[in-house]
């Protein structure tokens, strides 16, 4: 035993807001997302988008050095009262404990409320064992359920490292996919345009053109040049999809909106799309570290191929010129495949406390990983973009 190492402390800080924002964002890597910093996190607990009354309780873990107290690894955690707003859905599992008699919530969530994104979950300094912070982490997380007599922890959309670390301490992962669109060194949108197959090059070029013909016109802002005024303008967009939705929930609210102007609108990318000087449909978007996130569509009036041009077209050209290499639309959506937006792998991984709980999701996972790694496959064999041209060095 090395007497000399630091005594490491594992403590829950109820609220982000009761950690130093300089000491979590000292722990961000340059290449995490704008939606673990310490500033999105408090805009979404401040603002009552992700509090205890909206189900998302947030009580974080860090770990500190002894004496010194620095920080040097934490990670966004909730308590769930529901499963809502995750994107790695469990109600089948949270269905099948209700009728086994099984109380599923609540449970613990380690990830970002309402942003189905790949990345760190488990965020450490650059100079300490990551691999071992993240053993004891996960060790802290299983002890916390089973003390509480909680169900369930879920790590979602977590990095491999981090799965690979919590799998040999009793979790579970879970792998599924996402549509992305990568940067494959174009100059141009006709760039892009050329490498698809000539149906779907027809088709887009088809559903470009129908916005002239519907008298619309599309714009994008960027970062500063986001006026002020905008930001109302983005939580109309918001609630536009949220009020046409059934099993919609609002959990973002104004004044989310307000505090991200303040604080993070050097990451926005919005596109509006406009008749006449009347906005009619928007996408916010995130970018940072050459990557660009796609949150959040709206529109107030229907017009015909308006969704594609604004969430994709809009978006992959922004990315071409500004040098973003890969562009993540979000959830779901075979549609995105079909515009050149290949099926990308995620993960997340589970631990269960009840051992007839965690058989049955045992064997639910085994079959589900199949059919997810098959699709991978097929989905990049069957891409929609066509190989790109060998090289004057492979040709010769």
């Amino acid at each position: 035993m090395n007497d000399s190492a630091p005594r490491l402390e594992v403590a829950i800080i109820e609220g982000i807001d009761k950690i130093p924002r300089a000491a979590w964002d000292a722990l961000l890597a340059p290449g995490d997302s704008p939606f673990v910093e310490w500033d999105w996190l408090y805009a979404m607990e401040h603002s009552g988008s992700a509090a205890r009354s909206t189900g998302w309780a947030p009580y974080h873990l860090v770990v500190r050095e002894a004496p010194r107290k620095r920080i040097v690894a934490a990670a966004p955690l909730y308590l769930k009262t529901h499963s809502m707003g995750e994107f790695v859905f469990d109600h089948g599992w949270a269905d099948a404990a209700e009728r086994a008699g099984i109380r599923y919530f609540p449970k613990i969530l380690v990830g970002v409320p309402f942003t189905p994104h790949t990345g760190r979950r488990f965020l450490t300094a650059p100079d300490v064992d990551r691999a071992g912070l993240i053993n004891l982490l996960g060790l802290a997380l299983t002890s916390i359920c089973e003390d509480n007599k909680l169900s369930s922890v879920h790590v979602n959309f977590c990095e491999p490292d981090e799965a690979a670390a919590l799998a040999p301490i009793g979790f579970m992962e879970r792998l599924g996919y996402q549509y992305h669109w990568h940067n494959a060194g174009f100059a141009t949108f006709d760039d892009y345009l050329n490498r698809l197959k000539h149906k779907r090059r027809t088709a887009v070029r088809h559903e470009r053109a129908a916005m002239d013909e519907q008298g619309v016109h599309i714009r994008v802002v960027a970062g500063e040049q986001i006026p002020d005024r905008m930001f109302p303008e983005m939580y109309r967009i918001y609630c536009s999809t949220i009020e046409k939705l059934y099993w919609g929930r609002r959990y973002l609210t104004e004044e989310f909106f307000d505090l991200i102007r303040k604080s993070f609108k050097r990451n926005m990318v919005l596109i509006g799309a406009y008749a006449g000087r009347e906005l009619i449909a928007g996408a916010i978007n995130l970018a940072k570290a050459n990557v660009m996130y796609g949150r959040y569509w709206g529109c107030f009036r229907e017009v015909r191929f308006l969704h594609f041009n604004v969430c994709y077209y809009a978006g992959i050209e922004h990315s071409i010129l500004s040098g973003i290499q890969r562009y993540e639309p979000g959830a779901g959506g075979e549609y995105k495949w079909l515009r050149g937006f290949d099926p990308a792998l995620t993960r997340s991984i589970h631990y269960v406390s009840n051992p007839d709980l965690k058989r049955a999701v045992a064997g639910f996972l085994k079959r589900e990983r199949h059919e997810v790694e098959r699709w991978i496959v097929a989905g990049k064999e069957r891409s929609q973009l066509k190989p790109p041209p060998p090289s004057d060095q492979e040709s010769e």
